[in-house]
Formats: structure tokens, C-alpha cells, sequence
């Protein structure tokens, strides 16, 4: 569909956290009508608004699991983005039922208040950790693509096009290792690296929200966009931050924590055999077939075995010095670099 924003209400859950924040400053200064911010975070709220004054941006207290408070939020929207979620992997090893209560449960009451008010377009925000999850923070998000999946297999053509982004860890999003990392060579203290050999994709918030945008254009019925991204060791990444701030602090290596995985997968060779290539994102749409699984069963492709999944230890490999640049794009860097060099 054709992106518009002139005159719509835009709805952006867990909108005080990095995606909302960076997706507001994008929206602010267009021709939208109003921008709600729905979040549990009262002291984030006020700061945030304190910040902005400004009257199209409209602040809403309320809580994802709450289908009252959502129901609320949600009153005449016409373009929602769902980022609330529990992200971080070791919380939610120990609080699994925590993660199960925003991230699906709360999931699954925005996309069914999505229905109910007719909102035009609801985009998920989804993430690697969710193919082949092994930790409750990707099996979570895995269980919110299902639950956004078979809503929009429902609905068919109905009057709400939902659909699910996935993408890999945004640089410095509160919580990534880039911040702790920076933090401590400020303070001298070493770089505490999990595993060094273990491989993340790389990818700046703006490419994040670009993405969110580009499934709010383009996207149809359960549609599901994997934003293709390059990818580093966490040793080489550790490096990198050295050599920008010329630091000699040393790399000391800790052991992986709770449930981490080596490597991320974006996407499994059965989405890449069905997907649709656009360039930097892949499509893949969904499986739209009915319960009646014996009128399918001569269908098949023998594609999928040909193919890998993409993940981060086969995806585009960058050295050092392209870490180096690659951070030289990010404000925050910016700001900390010229911090530390003043100092």
C-alpha cells in the first residue's frame, strides 16, 4: 500500500524504549496528525515530554498485557507499531513466564485490538533470537510472529493488514554490549567479551526503523520482512571500539551467559526458499493453507534443501576497520568519542 502519513494517528507501543524514541524523532516533523506513546514507564513519559513539548506527540500510562489499556490507546489509530517487549536474553531466562506475559499474551491483545478498531496497518517488531530459539526471549518473540500470523491468516483481505519485521541487534540499543563496552574504557576497566568468536549481525537503529517503514509500505496480509544485515565477532567488535578510542584496556573473556547462541539466524532456508528478494529485505509471506492437509499433500519443493539459512556466521563478514566505520555512523559514537577526547 502507499505510505502516508498526512492526517493519520500513529500508535507506537513501548514508545519511551530505543526503537520509539528514534521512530518518534522520524515522525515528529512529518504531516501526521498525532503520535501516541504507549508505554508502563511514567518517569520515562515525563521525560520524554518534557523534552519534546509538542502537542501532536500524545502520552498514554498502560500495560500490553492490559486489554483495557490497550483498548484504550488503541481508539482511533490508523497505523500502529508494536516494539513493547521483554529483550533482554538472561531476564527472561529467569523470569520465562514474564516473557510470555508481555511478549505473547501482550501481543496478542494489541493485534486482536488492532482488529476490533479497524487500524489500518500494524507492524510487529520481531528479532533473530526468534528462529531456532533456544532461549525464552526468542521463543517469546517466535510465539508473537505466530500469534501475528494467524490473526492476518483469519482476517484474509480484512480491513487491518498486519505484519512482522525481524532484524539483528541494533548498535547501541540500550541493553547491547556497544554501550558496556564504551562505558568501560571510560572507566579502564577491561572488555568483558562472552565468547570472541561468537558472530552478531550489525545494524543501525535508522536501518531498523527504515525497515518498519518499508513493511508499512509495502507489506501485505501476514507478510514477514528480514532486513539483510552484515555481520562481526564480538572480539572484533570489542577491537574496533579500542581503536577508536585508543584505549589499551584489555579484552578478558567471561564465558557465554544464559542461553546464548554462537550465532543468529534472520531467517531458515524454508522462509529464503519462499521468499521474495527487495534488495536490502526479503519478503517472505505467509502460509496461507487451512487445516485440509491431505489436498496439499502432493505439493512440496525440493528448493529448501538446496539452500542455507542466513545467519551470522554466513552473511557478509566485516574486518575491523569496516567495524570502525560502520560505528563512525552512529551519533552516540559521536558524542562519546568527542566526551573522551575533551576530557
Amino acid at each position: 500500500m502507499q505510505l502516508t502519513l498526512n492526517e493519520k494517528t500513529i500508535l507506537i507501543t513501548g514508545g519511551t524504549g530505543s526503537f520509539g524514541n528514534e521512530l518518534l524523532q522520524l515522525l515528529k516533523d512529518t504531516d501526521v496528525r498525532e503520535i501516541r506513546i504507549f508505554s508502563r514507564d511514567e518517569l520515562k513519559q515525563e521525560e520524554m515530554r518534557v523534552r519534546l513539548n509538542n502537542p501532536k506527540v500524545k502520552f498514554y500510562i498502560g500495560d500490553v498485557r492490559d486489554r483495557s489499556s490497550v483498548d484504550q490507546v488503541m481508539e482511533g489509530v490508523d497505523l500502529a507499531f508494536h516494539a513493547a517487549a521483554l529483550k533482554q536474553v538472561p531476564s527472561c531466562e529467569f523470569f520465562p513466564m514474564q516473557a510470555v506475559l508481555t511478549n505473547i499474551v501482550g501481543s496478542h491483545n494489541i493485534v486482536e485490538s488492532a482488529i476490533a478498531h479497524r487500524v489500518k496497518s500494524l507492524v510487529c517488531l520481531s528479532t533473530d533470537k526468534a528462529v531456532f530459539p533456544v532461549n525464552a526471549m526468542g521463543m517469546s518473540k517466535g510465539m508473537m510472529e505466530k500469534v501475528a500470523t494467524a490473526a492476518a491468516r483469519r482476517l484474509g483481505s480484512g480491513d487491518t493488514v498486519i505484519s512482522s519485521v525481524r532484524y539483528g541487534n541494533v548498535m547501541y540499543s540500550r541493553g547491547s554490549v556497544i554501550p558496556l563496552f564504551v562505558n568501560q574504557i571510560k572507566q579502564g576497566k577491561a572488555l568483558t567479551v562472552t565468547d570472541p568468536e561468537m558472530t552478531r549481525f550489525l545494524l543501525s537503529l535508522r536501518s531498523a526503523i527504515d525497515l518498519v517503514l518499508f513493511a508499512f509500505e509495502h507489506a501485505g496480509q501476514g507478510d514477514l520482512f528480514i532486513r539483510k544485515a552484515p555481520a562481526c565477532t564480538v572480539a572484533d567488535l570489542a577491537q574496533a571500539l579500542k581503536n577508536l578510542f585508543r584505549s589499551e584496556v584489555p579484552i578478558q573473556v567471561i564465558g557465554t551467559r544464559h542461553a546464548e547462541k554462537r550465532y543468529e539466524t534472520l531467517a531458515t532456508a524454508g522462509e529464503i526458499a519462499k521468499s521474495e528478494d527487495m534488495g536490502e529485505y526479503l519478503r517472505v509471506t505467509m502460509d496461507d493453507r487451512d487445516l485440509n492437509y491431505a489436498k496439499y499433500f502432493t505439493e512440496g519443493s525440493q528448493e529448501e534443501s538446496r539452500l542455507d539459512d542466513y545467519h551470522s556466521d554466513n552473511t557478509e563478514r566485516l574486518t575491523v576497520a569496516e567495524v570502525e566505520a560502520l560505528l563512525l555512523t552512529l551519533p552516540a559514537i559521536h558524542q562519546e568519542l568527542a566526551t573522551w577526547q575533551a576530557r
